[in-house]
């Protein structure tokens, strides 16, 4: 995502506005024509996450599992957000995140978006895609947005804890409501064979496994060494100092605030959560959580 220094990036915080029903910023619709004719090809494969989930993480993951063995450059010059471009984004004086997939040399083509999923370009369900969801329990999700959002200098100011938990259950935020973001895939899972939910807890607690079930998914079977190899290089620490994982280079966020990777772990809302707002968000979210299918864990 090459910046042109010509250009100096404005650095202004967005405001939120509905979009389709849907709370976003100019960052990821400015583009929306030429993101919703993207032409998907049938090999590409679409990472979809509510902001905050592990995107990051499994897209490193991918990264690996398809182009680890083949290119010792590619692992230590190009970032992360380059070799998995982020489908909708939209800076100025930088490359579109449509321009940069379209641009992409590899087959298959890892491709990212936060999209709900009614927002996803009709071309990758015509296509077939393969596409994977990642969640991640939304009391963990909403103090890693949280944390971002202080140090990511494009996004709305997040204002203090308590209002933004409010706002978060309200589902005012940028990619819109967590409910409905992580609801609305699931509902798409049962109806549409080639897309493969994961769960942060589930890959906290073992990523070996999710990582076997991933490659069952995608008709994958890396040896031993290729697994072993991957599992411990995409561990937090690992990736937290890998400069071409960890956004240390990405221009609009300011690592004095908080580091992009801060802890990946399941449970830090309790460093957060007063006992009250607990008890509130709980009730809360079995009002919104309706689906007795869809479960999350907030301990493992």
């Amino acid at each position: 995502m090459s910046v042109d220094p010509d250009k100096k990036m404005d650095l202004r915080r967005s405001e939120l506005f509905d979009f389709q029903g849907v709370s976003m910023t100019h960052f990821f619709t400015d583009n929306w024509e030429n993101i919703q004719n993207f032409q998907a090809r049938p090999d590409d494969i679409l990472l979809a996450t509510y902001p905050k989930a592990g995107t990051t993480w499994v897209s490193y993951i991918l990264d690996l599992l398809y182009f680890g063995q083949t290119s010792q450059e590619r692992q230590t010059s190009i970032p992360i957000y380059d070799r998995v471009p982020f489908l909708e984004i939209m800076l100025p004086s930088m490359e579109s995140g449509v321009d940069l997939a379209n641009n992409l040399p590899t087959s298959p083509r890892l491709i990212k978006t936060h999209y709900p999923v009614q927002f996803v370009p009709k071309s990758f369900w015509e296509q077939n895609c393969r596409m994977i969801y990642v969640a991640r329990n939304a009391k963990d999700n909403v103090v890693s947005y949280f944390h971002f959002d202080k140090m990511t200098l494009t996004e709305p100011d997040p204002g203090d804890w308590s209002s933004y938990l409010h706002r978060f259950k309200e589902g005012k935020m940028v990619f819109g409501s967590w409910y409905d973001h992580v609801n609305g895939w699931w509902k798409k899972k049962q109806t549409y064979s080639n897309l493969h939910y994961m769960f942060f807890e589930d890959m906290v607690e073992d990523t070996g496994r999710e990582i076997d079930k991933l490659c069952r998914f995608l008709g994958l079977s890396p040896s031993v060494d290729e697994k072993k190899q991957i599992t411990g290089g995409v561990q937090f620490d690992n990736m937290k100092k890998n400069d071409m994982v960890n956004y240390s280079a990405f221009p609009v966020m300011d690592f004095k605030i908080s580091p992009f990777m801060r802890k990946g772990k399941v449970g830090d809302w309790k460093n957060h959560f007063t006992v009250a707002q607990s008890e509130e968000f709980d009730e809360d979210y079995k009002k919104k959580m309706k689906d007795p299918t869809l479960q999350f864990r907030t301990v493992i």
